[in-house]
């Protein structure tokens, strides 16, 4: 592999508005691991790939993120589980794409500062 090429993501960061209340959304709510904090950012890990929740330097940070899908085994039951958390969801799990035997399912839900992300599960059938 050439060592100027991408070789992937390492982190996405996420604005926030209350870093508080956010920690507390994907620390607890969520379930993500806390790996450090400051007073104007938070740091988790999802499988390797390191979340930043922000406080916005500057205004043109300070807008929605990019959606974040977060692969999860069983969509309806986490879905179920976090909706038991209150947690805001926009539509119900649903089929996305179906390719030969593989099913792409998605729910969209808000974190706390009002970004969207999403639920997401790829299921095999027969």
């Amino acid at each position: 592999m050439q060592t100027n090429s991408i070789q992937k993501v390492g982190q996405v960061a996420v604005p926030v508005l209350d870093l508080k209340r956010s920690i507390h959304f994907y620390k607890d709510i969520l379930g993500l691991q806390l790996l450090f904090s400051t007073d104007h950012m938070a740091f988790f890990d999802c499988d390797g790939l390191r979340i930043m929740l922000s406080l916005p330097e500057k205004e043109e940070f300070a807008g929605a993120s990019s959606v974040i899908y977060f692969k999860v085994g069983d969509i309806t039951e986490s879905y179920k589980e976090f909706k038991k958390k209150e947690v805001t969801f926009l539509d119900a799990p649903h089929i996305v794409a179906k390719m030969e035997n593989t099913e792409t399912w998605m729910v969209f839900f808000k974190d706390t500062e009002g970004n969207t992300h999403a639920l997401m599960s790829e299921v095999v059938t027969s």
